[in-house]
């Protein structure tokens, strides 16, 4: 009996032993079979994500400048890297821009705000009157 392997899609014969076996015996395959796991396991063992990420802070203390090496010796990582910051801002940037005919009133702002107490409205639409005018 074949069955389809879930990372690469190719036919491969399970071992007779492991007959719920969903991955080919490819180390890719088996890669991405436990990265599978490993990132379900995040998601649902607060204890494991927890543990996990102590041991990456662990790591990174022992191993401080770690980055600036990667950095170094991979120069297009770190030039993609800007780029793809820079353009994250700039989207970030453009999405802030607001057209004034867009923007409400200060007097609607104000009103709907104190809608539920009535005492509050004229002195809150006085205050609206005076930030605009």
């Amino acid at each position: 009996m074949t069955k389809q392997c879930k990372a690469c899609g190719n036919d491969f014969q399970p071992h007779p032993k492991v007959p719920d076996q969903e991955y080919c015996s490819s180390p890719m395959c088996q890669r991405e079979r436990r990265r599978r796991w490993q990132q379900e396991k995040r998601r649902h063992d607060s204890d494991y994500r927890d543990n996990d990420a102590r041991q990456i802070k662990d790591w990174l203390s022992d191993n401080p400048d770690y980055w600036q090496r990667y950095r170094k010796i991979n120069p297009g990582y770190a030039e993609r890297n800007r780029n793809l910051q820079q353009a994250r801002n700039k989207k970030q940037r453009d999405q802030r821009i607001a057209n004034e005919d867009e923007l409400p009133s200060l007097t609607t702002l104000s009103t709907q705000r104190n809608r539920g107490s009535p005492g509050n409205s004229r002195s809150t639409l006085r205050t609206a009157h005076q930030l605009r005018g």
